[in-house]
């Protein structure tokens, strides 16, 4: 017994021990796949909203913690402004500055930029592990390392991780998975130590992304699931009571979040399961004390009492989001809600392209083959039914539905399905490599029992002869079968779980064949994961490229023109562009913008709309009164860009005509189709937009054919009366123009005024007749 002991807890430290460098090199996998942008490209901050977050993290690590919380940045939304400490989730960039603190104070001098590159494949190492442990709680340290390593390479999660892309989900997607991982793991011990631990990283997740909401909502419901099918325990009690008290204090402090945990109805399911929980462990504590008869008497005044108590509390919910008429749902909650809500209310939630709904080559080409070993991961969950697989089901499900509703939310899918694979393609190589163990040694017991058998029969006539000159007494006799009996192992009646797993043993041919091609499923996996990390995901979208016959053209006009209102433009001139570009003219020109991509004022965006949909002297007048001094365009006809501002055109039409009713997207529609040759409408061609995107183009072709919409333009020769051309980048990407001042329109006129009249050039004026225009 010792040397079986002793031999399994070898094996345990050896299997231990293996699982720690299989997650270390998982990890090295998780971290070096992110980096093909830095190899291809260079060190760079990736898309718009990541800039916005080094600049902040710019000012953390250069101001103070302090001067961050009470910073009011006037170089945004102009002439508004914007206070940054209470209107930023600020996880990402106190852990960005951290880690830069650390890494200066053991004199690695890092600049802020290279860890604000590298904090997301940082992360995405983190998450992998975090993934493991979720799935361990779940299935096994099997199913564990298997979701880790899909983890790792999902290309969805891939696509907001990659090295330079520094936003919110870098950090908040490890967040999450781990706060999953804290919750599930108190229901499995009932430790009271990790749901403090819970309640800590749900904090993190609420500093980190406005998605908290998703855990808010989803752990209730899955407490809610125990209670009805019930499946209550103190180790629920455990679970969830307290990470709804201390969870919705800590989230209470983060600035921008305040008092909107108790406040709107994002926050309210918990609190009403939360009073839930405490009436059926009432029901349970009375039923241990008293008698069945007492009992009954007791469960009618406590349901009764509960149920009041509910009631009352969501009349007092009722009451208190009576007064909005959203009744206390945010915009994109109640778009995830009503997928139509956004389109007929909201224009400017549904202009974002990732508030859009994916299409379906959207799943396979974010997570591939998971979507085949997701309905087998949940049917593996049902064998057996736990607290733990019950919840892993309710987040796949919940996903699911958010990931069809909003592209964006493909990220919290990807754990979820990552998860449920690994569980099933953990279970199915247990069954069949069980099965080629279980007929494999059966052939080689079967050729050592036979070649037993064989001496036993030769040596058998040798004892026959010996019998007669040595004969062993009955006490010797006994002894020796004693000792054999002693030496061989008693045989146990198989027991259940062993006849289930003979039962399911399959054909030897048929497990090596199937092993196989899970194999080949998992290699393809991997080969398309590469891929979307080196080419799809990996290239900034602030530095373009193409492959053509003559090798790979380089499109960086972005920051030539970033460089060109930096060095050409005054510190405090203010430049108008939609509001897609706001936070990188912020952040590389320096210069002060009128929108950005906060979109937190949705008038205030409606007026740069309206000005880009109306006449040229209208959108003067309109960008002067904001103390505009340049414009920025975004044209992709010479070069084939289709993210262009006239293929947003629409979206500032209909935004714009949200707030000022004389927009009217009609009026820019021919047929209802959108249009820009020359059958296009009259408001169209005369719109500030296509002047300003389409000036001077017929110069580059003599045709002005446009090749995002491949088509000649329809108004092809025109001037400029109140704007004027100050740089357009190399391939047109990019263009700038700087309103005229009024002198240089009334000029003339002043002049007319200081010049003498005479009683002839009088009558002269009497009969001629004024211009009405």
């Amino acid at each position: 017994m010792a040397a079986t002991d002793a031999q399994s807890s070898l094996r345990h430290a050896f299997g231990n021990v293996l699982v720690f460098f299989i997650l270390i090199l998982i990890g090295v996998l998780a971290f070096s796949i992110r980096l093909f942008s830095v190899i291809k490209y260079e060190s760079v901050i990736h898309e718009f909203d990541p800039y916005f977050n080094y600049r902040v993290t710019q000012f953390l690590s250069k101001n103070g913690i302090y001067d961050f919380w009470n910073w009011f940045d006037d170089r945004t939304w102009y002439p508004l402004g914007r206070v940054i400490g209470g209107t930023v989730y600020p996880g990402l960039t106190l852990t960005a500055g951290t880690l830069w603190w650390v890494l200066n104070s053991l004199n690695i001098p890092l600049s802020v930029e290279t860890v604000c590159v590298f904090t997301a494949p940082i992360f995405s190492a983190f998450a992998s592990w975090a993934t493991y442990l979720l799935t361990k709680e779940v299935k096994g340290s099997g199913a564990g390392l298997t979701a880790a390593l899909f983890l790792a390479m999902v290309p969805s999660y891939i696509s907001r991780s990659v090295a330079g892309s520094y936003d919110n989900e870098a950090v908040a997607i490890f967040a999450l998975i781990f706060t999953f991982y804290l919750y599930i793991k108190t229901l499995n011990t009932g430790s009271l130590f990790y749901a403090t631990l819970n309640s800590i990283a749900y904090f993190y997740m609420v500093c980190s992304w406005g998605g908290y909401t998703f855990i808010i909502n989803l752990i209730p419901m899955h407490a809610l699931l125990c209670i009805v099918t019930g499946r209550y325990s103190s180790r629920l009690y455990i679970a969830y009571a307290p990470f709804v008290i201390l969870g919705t204090l800590l989230a209470s402090l983060v600035p921008v979040v305040g008092f909107n945990a108790v406040m709107t109805s994002e926050h309210f399911a918990s609190f009403l399961v939360f009073i839930l929980i405490h009436v059926v462990a009432l029901v349970y504590y009375i039923k241990g004390i008293l008698s069945p008869k007492m009992f009954k008497v007791a469960v009618a005044l406590v349901v009764s009492g509960g149920l009041a108590v509910c009631f009352a509390m969501v009349a007092v919910l009722i009451a208190m989001v009576a007064s909005s008429p959203t009744m206390g749902w945010s915009g994109r909650s109640l778009s995830l809600l009503d997928p139509t809500y956004a389109s007929k209310y909201i224009p400017i939630i549904a202009s974002v392209s990732e508030h859009q709904p994916p299409t379906w080559p959207s799943y396979f080409m974010d997570i591939n083959v998971l979507a085949f070993l997701v309905p087998a991961g949940i049917i593996a969950c049902f064998s057996p039914l736990s607290d733990a697989s019950s919840f892993v089901i309710l987040y796949i499900v919940t996903s699911v539905y958010f990931s069809g509703v909003m592209v964006r939310l493909m990220l919290v899918l990807a754990p979820a399905a990552c998860i449920l694979s690994g569980i099933a393609l953990s279970q199915a190589f247990d069954v069949f490599t069980r099965s080629i163990k279980f007929q494999l040694p059966s052939l080689s017991v079967d050729s050592h029992v036979d070649a037993g058998g064989a001496s036993s029969e030769s040596v058998v006539p040798d004892d026959t002869v010996k019998t007669d000159k040595a004969e062993d007494t009955p006490k010797e006799r006994t002894s020796k079968k004693s000792k054999r009996k002693e030496k061989e192992p008693v045989e146990k009646p198989p027991s259940k779980s062993q006849i289930k797993k003979r039962l399911s043993v399959l054909p030897l041919e048929t497990s090596i064949i199937a092993i196989v091609l899970l194999i080949l499923l998992g290699a393809f996996y991997v080969v398309h994961s590469v891929w979307a990390a080196a080419e799809a995901y990996s290239a900034p979208s602030i530095v373009l490229t193409s492959h053509s016959h003559d090798g790979l053209h380089v499109f960086d006009d972005f920051r030539e023109a970033y460089a060109w209102l930096s060095h050409n433009t005054e510190v405090d001139d203010k430049v108008a562009s939609w509001w897609d570009y706001g936070y990188q003219t912020t952040a590389m020109a320096n210069r002060t913008v009128i929108v950005d991509n906060n979109t937190w004022n949705n008038t205030h965006i409606a007026t740069v709309g309206t000005a880009m949909s109306s006449p040229e002297k209208a959108a003067w007048e309109i960008f002067h009164s904001l103390d505009v001094k340049y414009v920025l365009v975004v044209f992709g006809g010479l070069v084939g860009y289709p993210s262009d501002d006239i293929n947003k055109f629409l979206w500032m039409v209909r935004i714009g005509g949200g707030v000022f009713p004389h927009i009217k997207e009609p009026d820019y529609l021919r047929d209802g189709q959108y249009r820009i040759d020359s059958m296009a409408t009259p408001t169209m061609l005369n719109s500030l937009m296509y002047k300003l995107s389409y000036y001077r183009f017929v110069e580059t072709d003599g045709k002005a054919f446009d090749r995002v919409r491949r088509t000649e333009i329809g108004k092809k020769h025109f001037k400029l009366t109140h704007f004027e051309e100050v740089f357009t980048t190399h391939h047109w990407m990019v263009r700038l123009y700087k309103l005229k001042p009024p002198k240089n329109r009334i000029r003339g006129k002043i002049k007319k005024t200081k010049s003498k009249s005479t009683p002839k050039t009088v009558s002269k004026r009497k009969g001629l007749k004024r211009n009405p225009f």
